[in-house]
């Protein structure tokens, strides 16, 4: 599946699910031909393919092409759970089951993003600090920036305890995406990242937000779903970029040699 939203922004990107399992632990070799497969999909052959280990930090990595790990597809970083970039040429993977993929495009200075928000990286506030990552090392201003948050858990299907609830006990607007449903708190993924999205200061009418619960959809993994075994789905974003401008720009050192 895709999203248009993004499609429409000038972010190609591809969500894939039951399809694959990009779990390394579990498929080991298999997950590079499931890159493959992906890229074949996209018709994209990008320079360069960036993913992380992702342990529910609140590391954001700025990938430039050369730096990372090097990995079975592309390359990685460890304990990470986002990464940017600046380099229209490179794809960026992240992996999820229950928990929220989000996409931040800087449309105006071209900076493309990707997080991993469970309630962990929620709680630590992931997608304010992606944005920072943005402001302060590509100059971005939150509100040239549109965010897509993909799918995940549905509230009804996200069952959390009384000690997930107290970690939340600082956030101004908790009981907002906090529901008690038959004497137990479930915990909406939705309303906490787009929360904190706002508060970062993006503008919600630049804020897209997937209805597709990860737990109902049986196209997609669930790890509430599945159990001990499930897989993992994915999803690879990359900027859009054309050759044509640089065909200009051959075609006019030619002409000006020829003068």
């Amino acid at each position: 599946m895709k999203s248009e939203f993004l499609e429409k922004n000038g972010i190609i990107n591809l969500i894939s699910g039951m399809e694959y399992s990009l779990s390394y632990a579990k498929e080991g070799e298999k997950v590079k031909d499931y890159v493959k497969d992906i890229l074949k999909r996209l018709d994209i052959a990008p320079q360069e393919i960036y993913s992380c280990i992702q342990t529910h930090t609140d590391k954001i990595a700025c990938c430039d092409g050369k730096n990372g790990d090097t990995f079975i597809y592309g390359r990685n970083f460890k304990d990470t759970d986002g990464l940017v970039t600046d380099k229209k040429n490179l794809a960026l993977l992240l992996k999820f089951a229950d928990c929220t993929p989000i996409v931040l495009y800087d449309k105006k200075k071209e900076v493309l993003s990707i997080i991993h928000s469970g309630w962990r990286g929620a709680k630590k506030k992931i997608p304010e600090k992606a944005l920072e990552k943005m402001k302060k090392e590509f100059k971005s201003d939150p509100k040239d920036i549109i965010a897509y948050i993909g799918p995940s858990i549905d509230i009804e299907n996200y069952e959390v305890g009384e000690e997930v609830y107290e970690e939340f006990k600082d956030f101004k607007n908790r009981d907002k995406f906090f529901k008690k449903i038959g004497g137990t708190w479930h915990l909406s993924m939705l309303e906490v990242n787009k929360e904190l999205l706002l508060d970062g200061g993006i503008e919600e009418k630049n804020i897209e937000i997937s209805e597709k619960s990860t737990y109902n959809n049986l196209k997609l993994h669930s790890a509430r779903r599945e159990g001990k075994t499930y897989g993992l789905n994915s999803m690879l974003v990359m900027m859009k970029w054309s050759w044509r401008p640089i065909f200009y720009l051959l075609a006019f050192i030619v002409m000006s040699n020829k003068n």
